[in-house]
């Protein structure tokens, strides 16, 4: 009998180690899962980009260049018509926002004469471009029809290199271990971003938005009463009158 006691008393002895260290490894236990998340969240691979992404790839850029304007002038008198007056007007709008310097004028110099400069000089100057001319020619040759060339240097946003880059294959031909990665290739996305840069009408905005304008006090007590009334502002339309718009599937 006292053998048996002595046995599990031994036993509760050798036990007691077993637990103490049990219980004080649970808490380590339960931050195991909480410092895998930790790890996944900082093993973000990142070398890829600079390579495949097309915004990286093909960066849009601020640059000071060249904005070029071609008008056909009549060769004898300088007179120009309502069209090229408008792309006058547009041109010198450009150059008060963005143009800095001179303003270029070349007029051809073929076999007719160079057509008088004098009347877009002046449409220039009533069109708030007041600045200093340079007048100049270049060879047209014998056609009958050359516009006259504007150009001054000012902002503009473009594409920071050349589209149309092709140094690796587009399918499997070069042997090279980058042909089956699949990946974007690298003229890839080139065109969207000039096409995208060209079409910003302030090229300002590729790096910051313009600033808020006040709001419309009338706009939005409009707006405002509509919504009293049930009536939303954004999808209310009237048609004037009882005609309908097209006789075609019957009458509404």
């Amino acid at each position: 009998m006292s053998v048996m006691i002595h046995s599990a008393h031994a036993a509760r002895k050798l036990a007691l180690p077993t637990i103490t260290l049990a219980r004080n490894l649970l808490p380590l236990w339960l931050l195991l899962p909480l410092a895998g998340c930790g790890t996944t969240e900082r093993m973000i691979a990142t070398s890829s980009i600079p390579e495949y992404d097309y915004r990286v790839r093909h960066p849009i850029a601020l640059t000071e260049a060249p904005r070029t304007l071609d008008i056909f002038v009549e060769p004898t008198r300088g007179r120009f018509d309502r069209r090229s007056a408008a792309q006058l007007r547009e041109f010198a709008g450009l150059y008060r926002k963005f143009g800095r310097g001179a303003i270029t004028i070349m007029a051809p110099a073929g076999p007719a004469g160079r057509p008088p400069i004098e009347p877009v000089r002046d449409a220039l100057f009533r069109a708030g471009a007041r600045a200093r001319t340079i007048v100049d020619r270049y060879p047209a040759g014998p056609y009958l029809a050359a516009p006259v060339r504007l150009s001054f240097l000012g902002l503009k946003a473009e594409v920071a290199d050349r589209c149309g880059q092709w140094p690796r294959d587009l399918a499997v031909g070069s042997g090279a271990p980058v042909d089956w990665s699949n990946k974007p290739y690298w003229n890839f996305g080139c065109a969207y971003q000039s096409a995208f840069a060209a079409q910003v009408a302030d090229p300002r905005d590729h790096v910051a938005p313009q600033a808020e304008a006040p709001m419309d006090t009338e706009m939005r007590t409009r707006a405002i009463e509509s919504l009293r009334y049930g009536q939303d502002p954004s999808t209310y339309w009237r048609i004037s009158g009882d005609r309908a718009i097209s006789t075609i599937g019957g009458a509404y």
